[in-house]
């Protein structure tokens, strides 16, 4: 066949060959283009398992304990990356009607880092510990009055003294401690224990080895995957966690390329990078907000006054001026991201310095030469100038500014106390040593803000730090956390958002996002909300850097 082919085009001239030789090759072409066609017609591309990620954290860990850690995000998020939830562990649960007994059933063949089994006894060895008052867990509220009983090496009961509509978050949200590591340890000296620096753990990644400089300062974790995870193994094998002093480092060493991700910068730090890089713009069940005590100002009692100052906050400037955009704004206990928001009772919720000013002038606050309103009362009289405590956090400062300017406009004197963020906490929170306070909460993906708003929780440790105090809440905030009827929750929800917002303890401002940033060939990153920066991690395994086509 070839050889009659060569005779016939050894008959053709130069010309008709090249017509040929054209044809063929224009064939042969067309034949690749559509196999390659068909090809990618016919399979996608798939994550496969490779390569290294380098994340960049600020700070420094103190203990990457479960058990013991508490709002030290660079714990938190170590934790994350290392040990599992009890959920995880979990094959199936079962409850009963009341939702006050949970029975556990774990997984088959679960192991630690180090391959030792994971047994019922581990879980009940952590929330022991947890319960146990000498270990000071922050968790110790969360799980008090609830009784561990192992059934089985693979069963568990808890029982609940009263049913708790959101205790399958608290479930989630248990990280395991290893019981064969620990239990001999006193719990007095938890804390001081070196598996708090080289933990055995039970996530998607294990600590193969971490360095340290000789002042003490650990600069790298050095994480890979862990072959016993419970859940689908990381398709990243090599996890570096690159720790720094501050966010200035952590930037440069973002744009020298020595690390893949960073989170927690500000819309000002975006201007800052100078390499391509996704941002991943995150909400958070969070809110900031400026919170009053009414027992130290006399003025603050008066609920016309309190109006008036929400009324002359200029939420949309200052979501746009401070955070760039990068939030939303918020006017109630319940962000507006969270189911349970009731929308209409803020329907009225306006941005007006005339409104304000005429609320203050009907009350008998009166201008005076200085530009301040006064009033007499049998106390004396009495300015509308009060003092702020910031914590040093600068949107929180550049907040409080754009207040303070408009606050004058309308006659009223701000006064910012400008303090470290843990000296606002010792010295002006832990006491209730203040006037007003801008700080932020943070709610667990679910709407219990009993811990913010219940009278039993007006002082150190509860975070009612508008020490509200309201018999109707009380009682609703109580019955949210019994209620199992999704609908009457709801409707709870919608009255307890009324009664604060027609009492106005707080002015409710803005809830910013969380920004990760990372390099541009990190896929996989699926987080919409968060309610602390570890939760980006929540699904870390399904994150990849390599991808191969397979047939569909």
């Amino acid at each position: 066949m070839l050889y009659k082919l060569f005779q016939i085009l050894k008959t053709l001239s130069v010309k008709e060959r090249y017509i040929v030789a054209s044809a063929c090759g224009i064939f042969v072409l067309s034949a690749i283009l559509l196999g390659v066609s068909f090809f990618y017609q016919q399979t996608i591309a798939s994550p496969v398992e490779g390569g290294g990620y380098k994340e960049g954290i600020i700070g420094q860990p103190v203990a990457i304990n479960p058990i013991i850690a508490g709002d030290n995000d660079t714990d938190r998020d170590l934790i994350a990356l290392l040990f599992a939830s009890l959920f995880d562990f979990t094959e199936k649960y079962e409850t009963d009607a009341q939702q006050k007994v949970w029975t556990i059933t774990l997984k088959p063949n679960l192991k630690w880092s180090d391959g030792e089994p994971i047994t019922a006894d581990d879980i009940i060895f952590t929330i022991n510990v947890i319960q146990d008052p000498d270990v000071r867990s922050p968790f110790f509220a969360t799980w008090q009055g609830v009784l561990a009983e192992r059934l089985s090496e693979r069963e568990v009961r808890l029982t609940l003294k009263n049913p708790y509509a959101f205790f399958l978050d608290n479930i989630k949200n248990l990280r395991i401690a290893p019981g064969h590591i620990f239990d001999a340890i006193p719990p007095q000296n938890f804390r001081l224990s070196e598996f708090n620096f080289r933990p055995v753990g039970s996530g998607p990644y294990k600590v193969v080895n971490f360095e340290k400089r000789s002042d003490g300062f650990i600069e790298k974790y050095i994480l890979t995957g862990n072959k016993y995870y419970a859940l689908a193994k990381p398709f990243i094998n090599n996890f570096l966690v690159k720790l720094f002093a501050n966010k200035t480092d952590a930037i440069n060493a973002f744009n020298a390329k020595e690390i893949d991700g960073i989170g927690g910068l500000d819309q000002s730090d975006l201007e800052n990078l100078k390499i391509k890089q996704q941002v991943f713009k995150i909400d958070r069940p969070r809110y900031y907000g400026i919170f009053f005590n009414q027992s130290t100002s006399v003025p603050l009692k008066e609920k016309e006054v309190r109006a008036a100052l929400s009324q002359a906050v200029d939420k949309e400037k200052i979501l746009n001026t401070v955070l760039g955009g990068l939030g939303f704004a918020v006017n109630g206990p319940i962000p507006p991201t969270m189911s349970g928001y009731d929308p209409l009772i803020y329907k009225d919720a306006e941005f007006s310095l005339e409104k304000a000013s005429t609320t203050l002038a009907k009350a008998g606050w009166v201008i005076g030469d200085d530009g301040i309103r006064a009033k007499s009362t049998s106390k004396g009289k009495i300015k509308l100038a009060f003092d702020i405590i910031v914590p040093e956090v600068h949107f929180l400062v550049d907040t409080v500014n754009i207040v303070k300017d408009d606050w004058l406009k309308i006659g009223v004197a701000l006064n910012p106390i400008i303090l470290k963020p843990s000296d606002a906490i010792n010295s002006a929170i832990k006491p209730r040593n203040y006037q007003m306070i801008i700080f932020g909460n943070t709610l667990n993906n679910n709407p219990d803000i009993f811990s913010f708003w219940h009278s039993s929780q007006r002082f150190d440790p509860g975070l009612n730090l508008a020490l509200f105090n309201d018999k109707t809440t009380d009682g609703l905030l109580e019955s949210l956390r019994q209620t199992l009827d999704e609908a009457t929750r709801l409707q709870n929800l919608s009255k307890l958002q009324k009664i604060i917002n027609d009492q106005k303890p707080a002015i409710f401002i803005y809830s910013p996002q969380y920004l990760y940033i990372t390099s541009k060939n990190l896929s996989g990153f699926a987080a919409k909300t968060i309610a602390v920066p570890a939760n980006r991690f929540e699904a870390v395994n399904g994150w990849y850097l390599k991808t191969a086509r397979v047939f569909k």
